[in-house]
Order: C-alpha cells, then structure tokens, then sequence
C-alpha cells in the first residue's frame, strides 16, 4: 500500500555552482531558500524525503530536518561522489522505494512557486500521456533552434502546459516508468548529457537534425543522443515531457531564470513565510 502522494530524491552539495540570482557567496542560505520554498511549494501533499548530502557539513543535515520531519525522512550522507553519482543515487533511491508511485528529482538550487507542485502532481494523474513533467520553464525552449517544434499546447489545473524535448534534471515522473527508462538515465554516468537523454527520450528532433542543430553545443547534444540511446531512438516508445507555463520553479542560475516571474517576488514570499 501506498502511503505517500511523492517520493522526492533531493541532493544537496554545499559549494556554489555559477552565479546564483540570490545568496552568491552563501550556499547555505541558498539551500535553505531552495528548501523552504519546496516545502512550500509541495502544499499538503504527502512526502517522503531521500536527502543526498554529497560532502555537507553537519549543519545541512539540521538544515533538511527543519523544514521535513524525520519521520518522513532518510538522510544519506556521501563525500564529494560528484553530480552523475548522485544522480544514480537518486534514481537507485526511487526505484526502489515502495511509499508512493510517483517520484521527483530534486535539485538544491532552485526556487519555488508556493502552492504549485500539487497541480504538477494533478496534471500527471489526469492525463495518460504525462509520462513525465519538469516544473521549470527553461529559457533555451525560447532561444535555442534545437527545441523547435514542440507545439502540443494544453490547459488543465490551472495552467498552460507546452510539451518539450528535453529538461533539466528536476522532474517528475511515475516509479513505473522510471522503471521502464532507469537503462538510459544510468547513461548519465558515463558522460552523457540530460539534454541528450531526454531526445532518445521524447524522439524530439532526432530524425532532422540538420533542421535543428545550429551550434557546436546542439551538435553535441544531439550526437549524444545518438550514440547513447540509438535502441531507445530506434525501437523504444516516444515519451511525453511536458512543461507548466508560467514556470512553477526556476533555476537559480542568474542568466536563466525562467520567464513571465517575478522570481524576486517569490523569494520574498518565501521567506516572509518563515519569518
């Protein structure tokens, strides 16, 4: 029996990656931004937490349990395994849970909308195609020539949901399906992108890529795709990937914050709510 509405895999590491749009020399600040607003954003849904701290001093873990009870909770501490080791952490983690169906990626550096995961949550349950769902409206669907031509256009819980070809590795997705796909996101560790991941994916644009690719980095990407999941490409079934608009999350990331949000707005939200 089922006891959650989510299981959520969420890793943490404690140095900074870029330049974040907020708290930039404070990486526990960030965290805990990032944290509160999930907390927040996952409104009265039923979670159960698998926290990756990948070489985390002993206050991130304090950090988690604020703001997710124990309970609730399985802190796993590794040292410095890296960002592909982690992310087969995660999957390892939500394969093999047996709390809930549907299961999230998460990662330690983005923001959230309060309220909003329920109706990603919703969106998944109602529609046999939302195979799988990312919560942020990445900038490149907008910019990049090889994300053309993702035209299906929905409405449902609130939102307009635009399908995609590819994401980040925040989303969410059935434990099923995972199940069905953990072959190809295992490629990751070998040097895989998630950009190219998601084409074998969702079959976006891989059949013309002379229509699509106009960069050294889109060749890349779609070389990748080819050459790590050519069976998926060839004889898999096409998967749906599908994107709220406006954003439910962003990335913290200063030059690519998604469109249509006030994403100082919602920082100030967030913390007010903790204040």
């Amino acid at each position: 029996m089922m006891q959650y509405d989510l299981a959520i895999a969420y890793r943490v590491y404690p140095g900074i990656s870029k330049s974040p749009a907020f708290y930039s020399t404070d990486k526990l600040a960030l965290a805990e931004l990032g944290l509160r607003s999930l907390r927040l954003a996952l409104g009265d849904l039923r979670t159960r937490l698998y926290a990756i701290l990948d070489g985390c001093p002993p206050e991130y873990e304090a950090l988690v349990l604020r703001y997710f009870p124990a309970e609730h909770t399985e802190i796993v501490h590794r040292q410095r395994a890296g960002n592909a080791a982690t992310f087969i952490e995660q999957l390892d983690y939500l394969l093999e849970q047996p709390h809930a169906k549907f299961v999230y990626f998460a990662e330690d550096d983005y923001l959230y909308r309060p309220g909003t995961l329920p109706r990603l949550l919703t969106f998944a349950e109602q529609h046999r195609d939302a195979h799988f769902l990312a919560p942020y409206d990445y900038p490149d669907y907008y910019q990049m020539p090889l994300h053309r031509g993702c035209l299906q256009m929905r409405y449902a819980a609130g939102y307009h949901w635009r399908s995609a070809g590819t994401a980040c590795l925040t989303f969410l997705t059935r434990r099923s399906i995972l199940r069905r796909t953990h072959t190809l996101w295992r490629t990751y560790a070998k040097g895989n992108f998630d950009a190219s991941m998601w084409m074998a994916l969702t079959k976006h644009a891989v059949f013309h890529p002379l229509r699509t690719v106009r960069s050294s980095i889109e060749a890349a990407i779609m070389a990748k795709a080819w050459y790590y999941g050519w069976r998926r490409i060839l004889f898999g079934k096409r998967w749906m990937l599908w994107v709220p608009i406006p954003s439910m999350a962003t990335h913290l990331e200063r030059t690519t914050l998604a469109p249509g949000v006030d994403w100082e707005a919602v920082r100030q939200e967030v913390e007010a709510a903790y204040a």
